[in-house]
Protein backbone atom coordinates (compact mmCIF):
# COMPACT_ATOMS: atom_id res chain seq x y z
CA UNK A 1 0.00 0.00 0.00
CA UNK A 2 1.19 3.56 -0.65
CA UNK A 3 2.18 5.91 2.00
CA UNK A 4 1.74 9.42 1.71
CA UNK A 5 5.28 10.98 2.47
CA UNK A 6 5.24 14.19 0.64
CA UNK A 7 3.05 17.01 -0.34
CA UNK A 8 3.75 20.28 -2.06
CA UNK A 9 2.04 23.49 -2.24
CA UNK A 10 3.74 25.53 -5.45
CA UNK A 11 5.86 28.79 -4.13
CA UNK A 12 7.04 32.53 -5.72
CA UNK A 13 9.52 33.37 -3.78
CA UNK A 14 11.66 30.23 -1.73
CA UNK A 15 13.08 32.63 0.83
CA UNK A 16 9.20 34.07 2.12
CA UNK A 17 7.96 30.48 1.95
CA UNK A 18 10.55 29.27 4.41
CA UNK A 19 9.83 32.15 6.59
CA UNK A 20 6.05 32.34 6.67
CA UNK A 21 6.29 27.94 7.47
CA UNK A 22 8.54 27.97 10.09
CA UNK A 23 8.08 31.61 11.73
CA UNK A 24 4.41 31.61 11.95
CA UNK A 25 2.80 28.57 10.68
CA UNK A 26 5.98 27.11 13.14
CA UNK A 27 6.98 24.33 10.88
CA UNK A 28 10.60 23.16 10.91
CA UNK A 29 13.13 22.69 7.96
CA UNK A 30 13.75 18.89 7.29
CA UNK A 31 15.77 19.15 4.19
CA UNK A 32 17.34 22.79 2.61
CA UNK A 33 19.49 21.60 -0.48
CA UNK A 34 20.49 23.47 -3.55
CA UNK A 35 18.74 22.16 -6.33
CA UNK A 36 20.43 25.10 -9.24
CA UNK A 37 18.87 28.09 -9.16
CA UNK A 38 16.24 26.65 -6.46
CA UNK A 39 16.15 24.73 -3.24
CA UNK A 40 14.67 21.39 -2.25
CA UNK A 41 13.40 22.76 0.56
CA UNK A 42 10.58 21.09 2.88
CA UNK A 43 9.51 21.47 6.41
CA UNK A 44 7.83 19.38 8.92
CA UNK A 45 5.60 18.90 12.20
CA UNK A 46 8.13 19.15 14.20
CA UNK A 47 5.98 17.01 16.94
CA UNK A 48 6.92 14.53 13.93
CA UNK A 49 10.43 14.75 12.14
CA UNK A 50 9.88 11.66 10.22
CA UNK A 51 6.22 12.23 9.12
CA UNK A 52 5.10 13.93 6.04
CA UNK A 53 6.81 16.65 4.62
CA UNK A 54 5.65 19.88 2.77
CA UNK A 55 7.85 20.49 -0.28
CA UNK A 56 8.13 24.44 -0.57
CA UNK A 57 8.14 24.00 -5.04
CA UNK A 58 8.93 26.88 -7.10
CA UNK A 59 6.01 27.76 -9.06
CA UNK A 60 8.36 28.45 -12.10
CA UNK A 61 6.66 26.31 -15.12
CA UNK A 62 3.74 27.99 -16.02
CA UNK A 63 1.05 25.66 -14.95
CA UNK A 64 1.97 25.70 -11.87
CA UNK A 65 1.78 29.50 -11.72
CA UNK A 66 -1.41 30.02 -13.43
CA UNK A 67 -2.93 26.93 -10.88
CA UNK A 68 -1.43 28.20 -7.92
CA UNK A 69 -2.67 31.90 -9.57
CA UNK A 70 -6.53 30.96 -10.16
CA UNK A 71 -6.85 28.87 -6.47
CA UNK A 72 -6.04 31.87 -4.72
CA UNK A 73 -8.02 34.26 -7.31
CA UNK A 74 -10.87 32.20 -6.76
CA UNK A 75 -10.28 32.00 -2.66
CA UNK A 76 -9.50 28.20 -2.83
CA UNK A 77 -7.20 26.94 -0.46
CA UNK A 78 -3.70 25.63 -1.81
CA UNK A 79 -3.58 22.81 1.31
CA UNK A 80 -5.22 22.22 4.87
CA UNK A 81 -3.57 21.62 7.96
CA UNK A 82 -4.75 20.24 11.39
CA UNK A 83 -4.87 22.01 14.58
CA UNK A 84 -6.19 21.40 17.97
CA UNK A 85 -7.75 24.29 19.21
CA UNK A 86 -8.14 26.99 16.54
CA UNK A 87 -8.92 30.25 17.87
CA UNK A 88 -5.35 29.72 20.28
CA UNK A 89 -4.01 28.95 16.57
CA UNK A 90 -5.77 32.15 15.33
CA UNK A 91 -4.59 34.35 18.62
CA UNK A 92 -1.05 33.26 17.77
CA UNK A 93 -0.85 33.65 13.73
CA UNK A 94 -3.00 37.29 14.40
CA UNK A 95 0.32 37.97 16.99
CA UNK A 96 2.59 36.54 14.29
CA UNK A 97 1.16 38.77 11.22
CA UNK A 98 0.09 36.81 9.76
CA UNK A 99 -3.24 38.05 6.75
CA UNK A 100 -6.38 35.74 8.09
CA UNK A 101 -8.64 35.62 4.81
CA UNK A 102 -11.20 34.02 6.92
CA UNK A 103 -11.26 34.14 11.23
CA UNK A 104 -12.25 31.01 12.17
CA UNK A 105 -16.01 29.76 11.21
CA UNK A 106 -18.06 26.71 11.91
CA UNK A 107 -18.48 24.80 9.03
CA UNK A 108 -20.65 22.23 10.87
CA UNK A 109 -19.11 19.77 13.12
CA UNK A 110 -15.61 21.52 11.52
CA UNK A 111 -13.99 24.63 12.46
CA UNK A 112 -11.61 26.36 10.11
CA UNK A 113 -9.80 29.47 9.20
CA UNK A 114 -7.73 30.94 6.01
CA UNK A 115 -4.29 32.62 6.24
CA UNK A 116 -2.33 33.84 3.23
CA UNK A 117 1.24 32.26 3.05
CA UNK A 118 2.46 35.51 1.44
CA UNK A 119 3.76 33.20 -1.61
CA UNK A 120 0.84 32.42 -3.76
CA UNK A 121 -1.40 30.39 -1.50
CA UNK A 122 -4.35 30.04 0.86
CA UNK A 123 -3.92 27.59 3.58
CA UNK A 124 -6.78 26.08 5.66
CA UNK A 125 -6.52 25.58 8.97
CA UNK A 126 -9.19 23.08 10.41
CA UNK A 127 -10.43 21.57 13.86
CA UNK A 128 -12.87 19.07 14.25
CA UNK A 129 -13.73 16.94 17.23
CA UNK A 130 -12.94 13.72 15.43
CA UNK A 131 -9.87 14.78 13.29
Amino acid sequence: MPRITMTSVHVDDQERALRFYTDVLGFTVKYDIPAGEYRWLTVVDPGAPDGTQLLLEPDQHPAASAYASALHADGIPAAQFEVDDIERVHTELKERGARIVQPPTEMGPVWTMIVDDTCGNLIQLATAPDM
